[in-house]
């Protein structure tokens, strides 16, 4: 099945190279050195690509990539896999998704085991006690669709962050990397044109001191200016003027 998907993946990316390759067959020999280079690596995805191998595996580099940038190659995606075994292989995994881990070792993917039956009942607890001793009578650390939600991110390079007030407490995804105004601009875009500076309480110093009251008074809140990098889980107040 795997290679299925891929193989239809391949020719549909294939399909979309040789494309802009015509469009740009009778532009480049007049052109730029840019539209040389760009030509140039067209060519090399497509030979890739009719070698049977995706062009994640490629390896290009940023400069590279913005050559096929317009046209959204599918086999440039980052990949996760979910195997779903059963219950008695929920810790373990079995022979096929042993197998499966094999296949894609050198893709730059992910593999994810879980009983998507034991998910399932997992998800229809609304009190935590009896959800905790349900994943205790399995020995489960965390829901599997936990570590799938880790991954993704993971994989598509993105972090969480948080902000608290009187009435709401929420969940704000970005980029991993992103600097404290560009963090705040989906919050809002005044955010990041007014940013003055952000009080930061780390994840782990809020789960050690439960609740930003008390990581406060024991000097946990620190200010971060223009130039901090969000880090993940951080609960951050930014303060701006516009």
């Amino acid at each position: 099945d795997k290679e299925i998907i891929e193989t239809e993946l391949q020719l549909k990316d294939l399909e979309s190279v040789d494309k802009k390759l015509q469009r740009m067959e009778k532009l480049v020999k007049n052109g730029d050195s840019k539209m040389k280079s760009e030509y140039a690596v067209l060519q090399q995805c497509k030979e890739h690509l009719e070698k049977g191998m995706n062009i994640l595996s490629l390896g290009l580099s940023k400069e590279d990539k913005t050559a096929i940038a317009d046209i959204f190659l599918l086999t440039d995606k980052p990949v996760l896999y979910v195997a779903n075994v059963d219950e008695a292989s929920m810790h373990t995994g079995n022979k096929y998704s042993e197998a499966l881990k094999e296949a894609v070792k050198n893709d730059k993917a992910e593999v994810i085991v879980m009983t998507n039956a034991i998910e399932a009942q997992i998800a229809e607890f609304e009190n935590p006690e009896d959800k905790q001793m349900f994943m205790d009578e399995y020995n489960m650390k965390e829901p599997a669709l936990d570590r799938l939600i880790h991954s993704t991110y993971k994989l598509l390079n993105l972090s969480t962050y948080f902000t608290a007030g009187v009435q709401e407490v929420r969940a704000w995804t970005i980029g991993q990397g992103w600097k404290a105004p560009q963090a705040a601009s989906v919050i809002h875009t005044d955010f990041e044109k007014g940013f003055i500076k952000a009080e930061v309480i780390s994840y782990d110093d809020f789960i050690k001191y439960g609740s930003e009251s008390a990581a406060r008074d024991n000097g946990r809140l620190r200010i971060e200016g223009k130039e901090y990098i969000v880090q993940d889980g951080d609960i951050m107040h930014f303060r701006f003027n516009v």
